[in-house]
C-alpha cells in the first residue's frame, strides 16, 4: 500500500505545460495580426487646421515638408528633385499606394507646389494634404 502511494504522488508531481505554450504562442500570433502599424514621416510637422478635413484610413508614401522647406519621405531628408524618383521606386512597391503630404503651417506654399507637381510627375494622382480636423 505504501508503494503504491508513492506512485501515485510521483506521478501526480508532473505539469505539463504544453497546452499554456500553446495558448500563447497563439495569443502571440493573434497580436502581432491585429497590430495597426503607423507609419510615419520621420519629423514632427505642426499641421494646419481644416473644418472640412476627413479621415483617411491609410496613406502608404508620406512626405512631410517641414518648416524650413525640408523634404522627408521615409524617415530621411530628401533632396527636392529627388522627390519624383523616390515616388516612382515606392509606388513601384506599392501599387496601390496613395500619397499623403504632411505641410507645416509655416513651409513655404511653392515647396509644397513643388513637391506636389513631382508626385503628379510620377505617376501618381491619388494625393491628400494632411489637416488637423477642426470643427
Amino acid at each position: 500500500m505504501r508503494q503504491r502511494k508513492q506512485i501515485l504522488n510521483s506521478e501526480d508531481s508532473e505539469v505539463d505545460v504544453t497546452p499554456m505554450l500553446d495558448v500563447v504562442f497563439i495569443m502571440l500570433i493573434f497580436f502581432i495580426v491585429t497590430a495597426s502599424f503607423v507609419k510615419e514621416s520621420g519629423v514632427d510637422i505642426s499641421r494646419p487646421g481644416a473644418a472640412t478635413a476627413e479621415m483617411m484610413e491609410r496613406g502608404n508614401i508620406l512626405i512631410a515638408i517641414t518648416e524650413g522647406d525640408i523634404v522627408w519621405i521615409d524617415k530621411r531628408e530628401v533632396d527636392s528633385r529627388a522627390v519624383r524618383a523616390n515616388v516612382e521606386r515606392l509606388r513601384a512597391e506599392n501599387p496601390e499606394g496613395s500619397v499623403v503630404i504632411q505641410a507645416d503651417r509655416r513651409s513655404s506654399n511653392g515647396r509644397l507646389v513643388e513637391v506636389m507637381d513631382a508626385v503628379r510627375l510620377a505617376g501618381v494622382y491619388d494625393v491628400a494634404l494632411a489637416a488637423e480636423v477642426t470643427r
